[in-house]
């Protein structure tokens, strides 16, 4: 079950990457807690995209994928 392992591997490494965006989180949470109750869609785009482009560039940074 090699394709089990490498995704536990992949898995085991998902708190690095979220560690290297912290920022963008925050900035992202911050977002979505000031709607409150009045969140509709594509509020926190733009903060979404600037967490999810952190991301994959830290998981590309540690020759790994999300």
């Amino acid at each position: 079950m090699e394709s089990v392992s490498k995704a536990r591997e992949r898995f085991a490494k998902y708190p690095l990457i979220f560690a290297k965006c912290t920022k963008q989180a925050t900035l992202y949470a911050k977002c979505v807690l000031h709607r409150d109750d009045s969140l509709k869609k594509d509020d926190c785009a733009k903060e979404f995209q600037e967490f999810k482009v952190c991301l994959k560039s830290a998981a590309k940074d540690m020759k790994t994928r999300i």
